[in-house]
């Protein structure tokens, strides 16, 4: 029976080492609350590192046995490896990079990434020793982004899923990391690619498609054949967990000893971990903006700040944790007076019972990150207000901003429009507050951590049934192997072939694509059985095909169908003109100089607007820009837009490739009809062609076509494949 293989960078476990063994204690955090019902049914199992060195072979045995008791697998790491890939890579690299600090704390060390890459590998052969096939492995965040990809290389029809728990930066940050292109080509090795926010789904697909000669359609990245999907799933919490805590008599206590000390105070909470991404400084300045500017609550609110040890050690969060006591010992010593100090500030962790009772007591909760993933805190905070009252402060550059939306919304960086959300905080009306919570509470308990983990699931499976769906449509040997047992038991036949990123490779240099030996060789073969009739198709002028085909025994097609080669003779379709010419060619050359790489190619009864050698996303940005100057222009005139890969054609609407193709069947009795194109263009012969013609989409697999081709290649695997004998095989 299949499983579901949870992989992370560290257990959802602490292990302390006593007395020669090992205690394990579960942890409480969110996504091993989540994930529990995951891996604790069946036989699932989570893999990541216990948390600890364990050098000895006979010690890592004993955590073995123990942690399998949990449904856990351990990943034993060297302290240089915890050093140079989690310490190193992961938090001096991709932490500060994904989090928009690149310039001031990125460490590209090349030692680091070595050790990130061997620890993704590490990762992978303990994947591989564990996973079966028809296993659905899930893996976590920006620790092993190299995995899904490792995994794929040696299972490569197994279900893989990434997350992505911290925003994934714009592409303008991302181009920084100098293995910026192996990190995404990990990524790409999963089915499906998770994201907290759409903003850092399109990140994503944005420095994708820019890095690696891939190409997306909305959200599915097609990695060869493969389509990734890129998806926005944001993370919940267990919100019934949380509100089940403030009816507990430990918490109660709790809460009713909080509001005998600041009975007479309005509570403003916030808890972070010690990191630069959380905002901890700017929302001091705020605060003390608030004193400064509104004297009359001195003495009326309290700023209860939690801050839970974070790295410590390493310089920059040192720094920054001298800098926060420094600044709330400045505040407290400006403004305290005998009965009130405005900041509590505490250095530590507490238990859940606690937070619980702080959640539940606190008027206001200050949630305002300079960049997060998610940010849950702000969900424990509504999830544990059952009475429905008080006030989320909200950080637009948390992920939870996007679905709290009856928050107040703040931009961290304007310490003025913080101090003023407190102050609306402040003085908001119960009903209010009562009206934004209850909303809050509805989304938070709806798209809770189960609805989470559901969707994410339900998701990979439905990838795998279109991954299939597709393949079942390539032209697989089997399917080759029949398409010649057709073909060889038929006697009149004919065959429409495009040109460009058919027979050859697209190239940027229009003029670079020209017919090689090999293709000649093919096109010879082919043509050279009296029961074949070869038709070239293609969107190039008729004195580019009669330079590089004149001398063959195709049929030729040139424009779309614009322009026929008849024995020996180009001919036009009759009533042609290309006096529109002189109105549109201006508009293009107005594009054309605003857009370095772009070109204009004029034929007979067409202009094209080439945009290859364009910056993508500006090439993209022109184009539709232009597309819609055109369809104004062109209107009534009897002309279509053609958009290609790359191109923009204008031509009349009497040339098609669907009605070329058409006329020459007429009065015909072909007993095999095939088509091959990878165009926009090529779908109308595709429509066009009886229903049992065998049509073929290259490069695509969205298509019109009962089959495709990845690309030319196999394209003249399979025309070669036609023209050679069938083995002979023995009569039973």
């Amino acid at each position: 029976m299949s499983k579901t293989i949870i992989v992370s960078n560290r257990l959802p476990v602490k292990i302390y080492a006593d007395d020669g063994g090992f205690n394990i204690v579960t942890s409480e955090g969110g996504l091993a609350t989540g994930l529990g019902s995951v891996y604790r049914s069946g036989d699932n199992v989570w893999l990541g590192w216990p948390g600890i060195e364990v050098a000895d072979e006979a010690q890592q045995e004993q955590v073995k046995q123990k942690l399998a008791e949990k449904s856990l697998v351990p990943v034993f790491l060297s302290a240089d490896e915890i050093s140079g890939y989690y310490e190193g890579f992961s938090n001096e690299i991709l932490w500060p990079i994904f989090h928009y600090y690149a310039s001031t704390y990125s460490n590209y060390k090349q030692s680091n990434w070595e050790y990130y890459s061997a620890v993704n590998k590490k990762f992978m052969a303990a994947v591989m020793q564990i996973a079966e096939p028809g296993d659905t492995i899930w893996i976590h965040d920006y620790q092993l982004l190299l995995l899904p990809g490792l995994i794929r290389a040696e299972q490569p029809d197994i279900s893989i899923g990434f997350f992505l728990h911290i925003p994934f930066p714009s592409f303008e940050m991302f181009r920084l990391i100098p293995w910026r292109s192996e990190l995404i080509e990990g990524m790409l090795g999963a089915d499906l690619v998770g994201f907290h926010t759409f903003d850092d789904a399109s990140h994503f697909i944005n420095a994708a498609t820019r890095l690696l000669p891939y190409n997306s359609s909305s959200n599915i990245i097609t990695v060869d054949d493969r389509p990734v999907v890129v998806e926005s799933f944001p993370m919940g919490i267990d919100d019934e967990k949380y509100a089940a805590l403030t009816t507990t008599e430990r918490v109660k206590q709790e809460a009713e000893h909080l509001k005998e000390t600041f009975k007479d105070k309005k509570l403003i909470l916030c808890i972070d971990r010690l990191d630069y991404s959380k905002g901890i400084l700017q929302r001091l300045q705020a605060f003390e903006m608030l004193l400064e500017a509104h004297p009359e609550y001195r003495e009326k609110v309290v700023l209860h700040m939690i801050v839970v040890p974070s790295r410590d050690g390493v310089p920059q969060y040192k720094e920054l944790k001298q800098n926060i006591d420094r600044k709330v010992g400045d505040i407290n010593a400006r403004h305290r007076t005998i009965d009130w100090s405005p900041v509590n500030y505490f250095y530590r962790a507490f238990p859940i019972e606690t937070l619980s009772a702080l959640y539940h007591t606190a008027d206001i909760c200050l949630v305002t990150p300079m960049r997060d993933g998610m940010n849950l805190v702000s969900k424990e905070y509504v999830a544990s207000r059952t009475q429905e009252t008080g006030v989320l402060i909200l950080s637009e550059m948390a992920g939870a901003s996007k679905e709290l939306i009856d928050a107040i919304i703040v931009n961290p960086s304007n310490i003025n429009s913080m101090a003023k959300a407190m102050v609306k905080a402040l003085n908001m009306p119960v009903f209010e507050q009562r009206r934004r919570m209850k909303l809050m509470r509805q989304v938070v308990s709806k798209f809770n951590i189960k609805h989470w983990v559901r969707i994410f699931m339900e998701s990979i499976k439905e990838v795998k049934q279109m991954q299939q769906s597709m393949r079942s449509r390539h032209i697989t040997d089997v399917t080759e192997q029949a398409i010649k047992k057709i073909y060889s038991k038929t006697q009149n036949r004919v065959i429409f072939l495009d040109y460009d990123g058919t027979l050859v490779g697209f190239k940027s240099d229009i003029n670079a694509a020209k017919p090689d030996d090999e293709l000649y060789a093919l096109l010879d073969d082919l043509s050279a059985d009296p029961a074949n009739h070869i038709v070239l198709v293609s969107g190039r002028g008729y004195d580019c095909l009669e330079e590089w085909f004149g001398h063959t025994r195709l049929t030729l097609i040139a424009e779309h169908g614009a322009w026929m080669k008849k024995n020996g003779e180009w001919e036009s379709i009759p009533g042609l003109n290309d006096q529109w010419k002189q109105d549109v060619y201006p508009l293009l050359e107005m594009y054309v100089d605003r857009t370095p790489g772009a070109f204009i190619e004029e034929k007979n009864y067409s202009l094209v607007w080439h945009y290859r050698k364009v910056e993508k996303g500006l090439g993209e940005l022109r184009t539709n820009e232009l597309m819609n100057n055109l369809r104004y222009l062109i209107n009534d005139r009897g002309l279509q837009l053609l958009p290609g890969n790359k191109v923009v054609e204008i031509k009349n609407m009497e040339i098609n490739k669907g009605k070329a193709t058409s006329a020459m069947l007429h009065n015909k009795d072909y007993d095999f009809i095939m088509a091959l194109g990878d165009d926009h263009t090529d779908e109308d012969i595709f429509k066009a062609l009886p229903d049992n013609s065998l049509t073929v989409k290259v490069g695509s697999n969205i298509s019109a076509a009962r089959f495709y081709l990845r690309n030319h290649h196999e394209v003249r695997h399979l025309l070669r494949s036609l023209v050679q004998p069938l083995p002979v095989t023995a009569d039973k």
